[in-house]
């Protein structure tokens, strides 16, 4: 059995006891993460396919470690131009060991999240009454008396013509 799973903007396929670099994630050796982003199950008959994610599936793993990986020289130059720029770089990343392929799981998400949804949620109920109490209806233009004539605009002035 086999799953794909997206973390760090990346996807992979993960198979149990499967040892893997990705994107660096909180935790340290051997604390157990779960990745609720599963966009495909396959191996045991029909594969299932989300859109884009299936719905209480998670991949379960253990950080084994937490390291960097390889230096990556960014050279740039412009010949002629006396310039040259040199940069490094080395990448964050996190060592899991693939534990278990979990369906049906009911994920508890941090309380923080849920705080901040329901906050949101509150914003987008309120909203709408807001603006209904800040919109005014607008007042309409004095309309001209109807004695009085509307001034003309004033004719434009010919443009002169190029010298030959």
């Amino acid at each position: 059995m086999y799953a794909v799973i997206r973390t760090g903007g990346k996807q992979y396929k993960v198979a149990p006891e499967d040892v893997l670099q990705i994107e660096k994630i909180e935790g340290a050796a051997g604390d157990a993460v779960q990745f609720p982003d599963v966009l495909m199950i396959a191996g045991e008959g029909e594969p299932t396919v989300g859109a884009p994610l299936i719905a209480g599936a998670a991949v379960s793993a253990e950080v084994v470690e937490q390291g960097r990986g390889p230096k990556v020289i960014i050279f740039k130059k412009r010949r002629r131009q006396n310039y040259r720029r040199k940069r490094g770089h080395r990448q964050d990343l996190t060592t899991v060991r693939i534990l278990d392929i979990l369906t049906d799981v009911k994920i508890a998400a941090p309380a923080a999240d849920e705080a901040k949804r329901a906050k949101k949620a509150e914003a987008e109920v309120a909203a709408p009454a807001a603006e209904a109490e800040v919109k005014k209806p607008k007042a309409a233009k004095p309309a001209a008396e109807e004695g009085a004539e509307a001034t003309p605009a004033a004719p434009k002035k010919p443009r002169a013509k190029k010298a030959e």
